[in-house]
């Protein structure tokens, strides 16, 4: 698996509104409603994360969750990690 060319990151980002390049990564921040909403989300991706073993770095603050992808085995963005943003852009607008 290859990586991204910057290029082709930049191409990708295009069509994943809200998503940002970071060094190696992509990321995002979604807001929720309150606590539990946020909550919800993360509970709602972990059936799709581990169908697809592609684990994103997360954290949660109240109504926040800021997500980061990025193909560790491969040292950096790949295709999966914009297959998951799309994925978790789908399971937020569920929310």
């Amino acid at each position: 698996m290859s990586t991204f060319t910057d290029d082709e990151i930049t191409a990708a980002l295009a069509s994943l509104p809200g998503w940002s390049a970071d060094g190696d990564a992509i990321t995002k921040t979604y807001e929720f409603a309150d606590f539990r909403t946020a909550l919800d989300f993360i509970n709602r991706a972990a059936g799709p994360i581990e169908e697809m073993d592609h684990h994103p770095e997360w954290t949660n603050v109240y109504n926040r969750v800021d997500v980061r992808l990025s193909s560790h085995d491969a040292g950096g963005v790949t295709d999966r990690d914009t297959r998951l943003a799309t994925v978790l852009d789908r399971v937020a607008a569920a929310s």
